[in-house]
């Protein structure tokens, strides 16, 4: 039986790589998980499997897409903690039980811990809606139309103690227009979100992408600060 060889080209020439064992992963979501959806419709042809979803609420319906798809799920309430640390070391003991090679935060609206972060080192990846290092937290894309930018968009990156810190791996770009709102914006970067979250995790699951210090590396080489630039016309 013969092994798939993957073809990445970033030069003139391609670059054969050999496919990974499949690799296991798990997706902490907080609601409705349309970048879930899209790694579960990914998964029949990619190099990763998703063994596990996790929600800090159990009326997110990412749980119900999960479940659709036999995936087990698993909900660890943080109302229910004290504090941070603890939620966390709950959610570190729910991962930890599937021994996935790879974290992935897809909507997950819960700031991780030191503690949790130095756990999974290299292995969290998080999408977030702008392009950082711009607007890190929430309602990104009104404060780009109100900056008056004239390009918004998502970066998906490895995830270290800062808020939507760590090196870069790729982003996305989409033209803000004269007509859009808020919600106009937001439709248009989601789209960039679930095309580019499944390739990314599929770069990570085949052993191609991985984080040393505070960099990206993929194919062995150091991606640029603001990671690839993927843009959409």
């Amino acid at each position: 039986m013969t092994t798939p060889i993957l073809y990445y080209c970033r030069a003139s020439q391609p670059v054969k790589f050999m496919q990974a064992t499949q690799c296991s992963v798990v997706v902490l979501i907080s609601g409705n998980g349309t970048n879930l959806q899209a790694l579960i419709d990914a998964c029949t042809t990619s190099h990763f499997k998703i063994t596990g979803v996790i929600s800090n609420k159990a009326d997110a319906y990412g749980l119900e897409r999960a479940q659709k798809a036999n995936i087990p799920t698993t909900v660890v309430n943080h109302r229910e903690f004290e504090s941070r640390e603890a939620f966390d070391a709950a959610v570190i003991e729910t991962i930890d039980t599937y021994q996935p090679q790879l974290i992935v935060l897809a909507g997950f609206m819960r700031i991780l811990s030191p503690s949790f972060v130095q756990h999974y080192s290299g292995k969290i990846i998080n999408i977030h809606p702008s392009l950082l290092p711009k607007y890190p937290g929430i309602n990104t894309h009104q404060r780009a139309l109100d900056a008056g930018d004239k390009a918004h968009g998502v970066s998906i990156h490895f995830v270290n103690e800062e808020l939507d810190g760590g090196p870069i791996i790729a982003q996305g770009k989409v033209p803000i227009l004269t007509t859009d709102d808020a919600a106009e914006l937001a439709k248009r970067v989601a789209i960039q979100e679930h095309i580019m979250y499944p390739k990314i995790v599929s770069w990570f699951a085949a052993n191609r992408l991985k984080m040393e210090g505070n960099s990206a590396l993929l194919d062995g080489e150091i991606l640029p600060a603001t990671g690839l630039e993927v843009s959409s016309a």
